[in-house]
């Protein structure tokens, strides 16, 4: 079950991530220390997040 569920979660990733509309404005978030950062809308961006508990 779980060998088929894996490909078809990742066919419906590349099919959101296709049919998703080009930003043309950038987009802007706040970084840890509290800066602003420009994202461009034009080229595809990888975002990573990490996150801790303490």
């Amino acid at each position: 079950m779980k060998s088929k569920l894996v490909p078809l979660l990742l066919v419906f990733g590349v099919m959101l991530t296709a049919c998703s509309p080009a930003a043309d404005e950038p987009v802007t978030l706040q970084n840890h220390a509290g800066e602003e950062v420009n994202v461009p809308g034009e080229k595809p961006v990888l975002f990573f997040f990490i996150t801790t508990y303490t």
